[in-house]
């Protein structure tokens, strides 16, 4: 039995989704394509373009809290069960899912690529996740991704503790498709158009880029492309490459004519943690993403991630330093992994920083400056490190 290919359809509330959905129903060229959306009260989608063999099926979500603390929505158990049965069922060619506007991309590709023990339900074994689209308003990106509101500002979280931004779910759904589409471009200028393609290549290098205008897509773009492979999305994100190329990824002329560019920070010493944090306080609105490791010298122990999306910054510890680790851990460590062995300091271990910046007219030497002068200074390096200002006043366990 041949896998059914998926397609997941991304994108935030008012992108153009089911647009785009009807139009692919409307010339699905006899393929006989079931269609799982997430909330029905959100959507309109015309019954009568669904296949026979196929149907409308609703799935809700659900918030569930990770081990490290952040909150991200899934879909339920029964997006497994409604999938197999339809798989199981057969009669159909193709599936699309249509996420909710407030979904993240991740959790929905990971339900198709492991084994659900506790259901014993594996997708792998019934289809496979071919596509991943992602929908952009090209009217309405450069305003949202600036925007400080929350979710639940707007009525959209999926609960009173979905702490999400703006930003950051449109930053997510943007780095991990394979395919974005840019809808709804008649409402830019040519000019505006180019330098909003030129921010989003920059965010994500890798996938197919769409320009349409009413949700009129080739289904070919978007059905059974065999695009999606898991890895290569997890690392097809702009600042990623950023990092992995040290800051040396060959920028396209359009880029510099747009003034949209990046770099990489990187440094064996640590910040002051409370002059790093009134720099991200005052971070220039032109910096559109930020993401990377951290070094704070109050918190020696730890690495820090960051991660900036417009004006949503997050900043917290994610794991231990090798160099902080006991003996017998880094030397197994060191052994096993060529990377930190040969980046190891003499003195500092593998403590560092390096993340990646990427925005609009950026000024490069201003913002080395400017992030240089959080580091500890000469006099500060000799104190005890502990007893200096600290903002953040995390419990590091």
């Amino acid at each position: 039995m041949n896998n059914i290919p998926v397609t997941v359809l991304s994108g935030y509330l008012g992108s153009g989704k089911t647009t785009i959905m009807n139009n692919v129903l409307n010339n699905r060229q006899n393929l006989k394509i079931a269609v799982i959306v997430n909330d029905m009260s959100e959507i309109n989608i015309d019954k009568d373009l669904i296949a026979d063999g196929g149907g409308i099926s609703r799935t809700d979500e659900k918030l569930i809290e990770l081990s490290n603390g952040c909150i991200c929505c899934t879909l339920r158990e029964d997006l497994l069960k409604e999938v197999e049965y339809l798989c199981k069922k057969g009669g159909i060619d193709q599936i699309i899912i249509e996420s909710t506007g407030i979904s993240e991309t991740v959790p929905v590709a990971q339900t198709f690529s492991y084994m659900d023990e506790d259901m014993g339900i594996d997708l792998s074994k019934l289809c496979r996740l071919d596509t991943m689209v992602t929908v952009v308003d090209a009217n309405r990106f450069i305003n949202d991704i600036r925007s400080e509101d929350l979710l639940i500002d707007r009525q959209q979280g999926v609960s009173a503790e979905d702490e999400r931004t703006i930003a950051d779910l449109l930053i997510d759904q943007i780095e991990f498709c394979n395919v974005l589409i840019l809808n709804k471009t008649d409402l830019v200028s040519s000019k505006e158009l180019e330098k909003l393609i030129t921010v989003l290549r920059k965010l994500q290098p890798e996938a197919k880029f769409i320009s349409t205008t009413f949700g009129q897509v080739d289904i070919k773009d978007v059905l059974n492309t065999k695009r999606f492979d898991y890895e290569t999305s997890s690392n097809s994100a702009g600042w990623l490459r950023e990092l992995t190329n040290g800051g040396h990824t060959h920028h396209a002329p359009e880029t510099e004519e747009y003034g949209i560019s990046s770099m990489v920070y990187s440094r064996t010493l640590p910040f002051h943690a409370a002059r790093f944090n009134h720099w991200l306080e005052h971070l220039d609105k032109n910096i559109v993403r930020t993401k990377g490791i951290v070094w704070l010298a109050q918190y020696n122990q730890v690495a820090c991630l960051l991660s900036q999306a417009g004006s949503a910054i997050d900043l917290k510890p994610v794991t231990y330093w090798v160099a902080a680790m006991e003996a017998s851990k880094q030397r197994l460590i060191l052994k096993e992994r060529d990377d930190v062995r040969e980046n190891w300091d003499i003195q500092y271990g593998d403590r560092h920083t390096q993340f990646v910046i990427i925005g609009t007219d950026l000024d490069e030497e201003k913002i080395t400056k400017g992030l240089d002068n959080c580091l500890l200074n000469s006099t500060e390096i000799e104190q005890n490190w502990g007893t200096l200002k600290d903002p953040y006043h995390w419990s590091i366990q």
